[in-house]
């Protein structure tokens, strides 16, 4: 069922992007119209110069199959302009479709909400199923609840030998140390009983005491079911991904304040198109990872921080100096911004 739903989440996203950004006309066809079929107008040319829709519609399977790829897919000619230009001249990109370019390019909505449904296709596709099954204790990742519960026995039996042998002073700790290993191991034995089958249980130590209390309600929501927290935390990732861009539109705008050359439009452009690209490279070495090519993580370190730069540089013009300093303030920025959208996450993927 995991592949399944993978699938509708990147047709289903593909759609939405063709909603936002629908094709000036419909390809190929048999009927010739000297009207169009659409509004009635006079048709001069191949399409309708008042609504756009093409001279000729098709009525064969085959044309409805090239439609379905072109709307689910969203593979039409203009994707191919415009991947290539976000991966090498996002820059470029930027400034000429705030100048007014709109036709020849992808808008940077459409290929943001389609980014989105592939990223969380191909986490379920590639990585959705492994880590199932892990059981996380502290440090501890188990790979199972019964590695788990082998795992806790054991540091119980350790525990204890080490106690026979301590001195009286140093019991109280050790058996405080036994009644979280206990209770662990209770917790660990109901989630085998229920079918849990991925847990985060956290230590005494790590537990959160926070001042707010959303954050301390959501904790111990997730801490009472993690797996129905894990779920919900991925569902609400996908669902308010769009709160990335007008999260990081301000730290944008503080690179450039009180400019009257580039307004709020050019950098939520900029954001956008941005976003777009950072989760298409995550899609990217998710599946280099996934068939061992190394140096996966170099690459996710080095790219972002050079696209960032040459996108500043490009889409507001600026000197290398101005871009290098701007690049740097934009990456502690985009970091403080996925901190937000992380917790926002978290308060909505946890709440009732």
């Amino acid at each position: 069922m995991g592949e399944f739903e993978a699938v509708a989440d990147a047709v289903t996203g593909g759609m939405l992007g063709r909603a936002v950004e629908p094709a000036t006309g419909i390809r190929g066809g048999r009927t010739d119209e000297a009207n169009c079929l659409n509004c009635g107008t006079a048709l001069v040319g191949q399409y309708c110069y008042v609504c756009g829709q093409h001279a000729r519609v098709h009525r064969t399977l085959g044309a409805f199959a090239q439609d379905f790829l072109t709307g689910a897919l969203n593979f039409e000619g203009k994707i191919f302009k415009t991947l290539p230009m976000l991966a090498w001249r996002p820059g470029d990109l930027t400034r000429r479709y705030i100048d007014g370019q709109r036709a020849r390019f992808v808008s940077p909505l459409a290929l943001f909400l389609f980014s989105v449904f592939l990223l969380f296709a191909t986490f379920q596709l590639t990585g959705g199923s492994s880590g199932l099954n892990n059981v996380s204790i502290g440090d501890r990742v188990y790979h199972s609840t019964d590695e788990a519960i082998a795992g806790v026995q054991g540091k119980m039996a350790t525990l204890e030998a080490g106690r026979a042998r301590a001195d009286v002073g140093d019991r109280p700790e050790i058996d405080k140390e036994l009644a979280e290993q206990k209770e662990a191991l209770n917790t660990l034995t109901r989630f085998k009983k229920e079918g849990v089958t991925n847990a985060i249980l956290a230590s005494k130590k790590s537990e959160i005491n926070s001042d707010i209390p959303l954050l301390n309600d959501a904790y111990q929501r997730a801490k009472a079911n993690p797996q129905l927290a894990l779920y919900k935390l991925q569902d609400a990732a996908s669902k308010f991904a769009w709160l990335l861009i007008p999260i990081s539109v301000p730290f944008l705008w503080l690179l450039f304040p009180f400019s009257r050359r580039f307004r709020l439009y050019d950098h939520s452009v900029f954001v956008t198109y941005s976003l777009s690209f950072m989760m298409l490279l995550a899609i990217v070495l998710t599946g280099w990872s996934k068939v061992g090519i190394p140096r996966a993580g170099v690459v996710a370190l080095l790219v972002p921080p050079l696209h960032m730069y040459r996108q500043l540089k490009g889409a507001y013009g600026l000197s290398r100096p101005s871009a290098l300093w701007r690049a740097a303030l934009l990456l502690s920025f985009a970091a403080t911004a996925l901190g937000l959208f992380a917790v926002a996450v978290v308060l909505l993927g946890t709440s009732d």
